[in-house]
């Protein structure tokens, strides 16, 4: 289910770097949830310049643009988790990129397990119990 979109402008990073975003997203998303590997989505959207704004006015090009991601959990996942995933996701980002922190703007999405598929079969019925668990653990913290 950890999915991340990195919204970013065309050429704002190499391709090596984009590989490393990659690697190094799935690998922290993996980390903070507990969850295997082959359950991490990772995705990086481009944006052209003239499809990017920053305070009003449209980028131009070659600059890093307006750095955004997305991320989606299950609903249950605790508060520390969640700002852990942002300021992980925008620390990479602005590694990625070579800008300053600051300007990566982001956040997380809560998805209710019954409104997210695998396969085809809701997610609070693949995985019950770990969901449960989940929930659980985050009304006592």
């Amino acid at each position: 289910m950890p999915i991340v979109t990195f919204h970013l402008a065309e050429q704002s990073c190499s391709e090596a770097d984009a590989a490393q975003l990659i690697t190094d997203a799935s690998e922290l998303y993996s980390r903070v949830l507990s969850a295997p590997m082959e359950r991490v989505r990772v995705f990086i959207n481009y944006y052209p310049a003239n499809a990017l704004g920053v305070a009003g006015k449209p980028v131009t090009p070659g600059h890093k643009g307006a750095p955004f991601f997305e991320a989606i959990v299950l609903s249950g996942r605790p508060k520390e988790q969640r700002h852990e995933l942002m300021l992980g996701f925008s620390r990479l980002v602005a590694s990625a990129l070579s800008v300053e922190q600051s300007v990566v703007r982001g956040r997380i999405i809560q998805i209710d397990p019954d409104d997210w598929s695998i396969g085809g079969i809701p997610a609070a019925e693949m995985r019950k119990q770990e969901i449960t668990d989940r929930a659980a653990a985050a009304a006592t913290n």
